[in-house]
Formats: structure tokens, sequence, C-alpha cells
């Protein structure tokens, strides 16, 4: 809400660039979308090996003494 209430703000007092902000804002967000996808990538990848480096002390860690 408050982001829209800044637009209108924005649009009132300066509208060319309230206007280009609306236009570029798809471009921009398409440009980002595949490091996006690659962040959620690598964060999944070290998630895995970090599941898999921990598996042995779990296992013992479960195992009744």
């Amino acid at each position: 809400m408050a982001a829209f209430l800044l637009w209108l703000l924005l649009l009132v007092f300066c509208w060319p660039l309230a206007l280009l902000a609306l236009v570029l804002y798809p471009i921009v967000w398409l440009i980002c979308l595949p490091f996006r996808l690659v962040g959620i990538t690598v964060s999944a990848v070290f998630s895995f090996l970090g599941a898999i480096l921990m598996l042995p002390a779990r296992v013992l860690r479960g195992r009744p003494a």
C-alpha cells in the first residue's frame, strides 16, 4: 500500500519519471529473473551438499548407545 501511495505521489509531482518507472519495471524484472533463478539453484545445491555431509552425524546421533 505504501509503495502504491509513493508511486501516486511521484505521478503527481513528476509524472514523466513515474511513467518511465512504470514502463521500465517489467523490463528490469525480466532482466533480473535469470539471476534470481541461479540464486535459487545455488542455494538448493548448497543445502543438498550440507544435508549429505551432515548425514553421518545424524545417523550416529540417532543410534542408541
